[in-house]
């Protein structure tokens, strides 16, 4: 099966190198697409450095959703994951999601970093824990991390979901929708290493998510 590497990217001019040659060892088949979110600290003149890769870029700052959704439009591979480009998310991890596709009937499977060896910011740890219970309630399902950024879904599936989130809602909006549709989620461990300076996402995000979850159950 190829897989998809879908990586949203805005000002990590430091980190964007080291991310995409970490991809590149990983032997499997796969494409690596780079959608750069209009950054202005010179991301993108890094990126036209860097060969193999399929670069789009926005001509104005949109959103992570938004960039995961202009990937999902070029890509070719069975499977599509998303990859963040501040190496939070160990992108050899990509493997172990992988080997949980057993057979055609696993749509989709999730990284957890409950389940693996992780470090959270304070906060950040209490919101996702509200936020899976919360998931949980809602939808009777049985996850232990509804907002991890390592999601590696079928990419049928995955364009079938008509995505419309433009930030970070684009998380929930994915676990809801695959919910309502009856999809299975696997979980397997993975490893996660927050970071403390230059995090785009806040505890805001936080009650944006709350809202999305409560519309798709609606």
């Amino acid at each position: 099966m190829k897989l998809s590497v879908i990586i949203p990217v805005y000002n990590e001019r430091e980190s964007i190198r080291d991310v995409i040659e970490k991809i590149k060892k990983i032997p499997i088949d796969k494409e690596i697409i780079v959608v750069d979110d209009a950054s202005n600290d010179g991301t993108q003149e890094v990126l036209r450095t860097i060969s193999d890769i399929k670069l789009v870029s926005h001509l104005k700052n949109q959103g992570k959703g938004a960039a995961i959704r202009t990937g999902l439009k070029v890509a070719q591979g069975d499977l599509v994951i998303i990859q963040d480009a501040d190496l939070e998310y160990n992108p050899a991890d990509c493997l172990k999601l992988l080997a949980a596709f057993t057979n055609e009937k696993t749509q989709a499977v999730y990284g957890s970093r409950f389940k693996g060896r992780s470090r959270f910011l304070f906060l950040s740890k209490l919101a996702n824990y509200f936020l899976v219970i919360l998931t949980n309630l809602l939808y009777s399902s049985k996850l232990t991390d509804m907002e991890t950024g390592y999601k590696m879904i079928r990419r049928e599936v995955l364009a079938g979901l008509n995505l419309t989130a433009k930030r970070f809602e684009i998380e929930p909006e994915i676990t809801a929708k695959l919910l309502r549709k009856g999809i299975k989620i696997k979980e397997v461990p993975i490893d996660y290493q927050a970071r403390k300076q230059g995090k785009k996402i806040g505890m805001k995000d936080a009650f944006v998510a709350i809202k999305e979850l409560f519309k798709w159950w609606f």
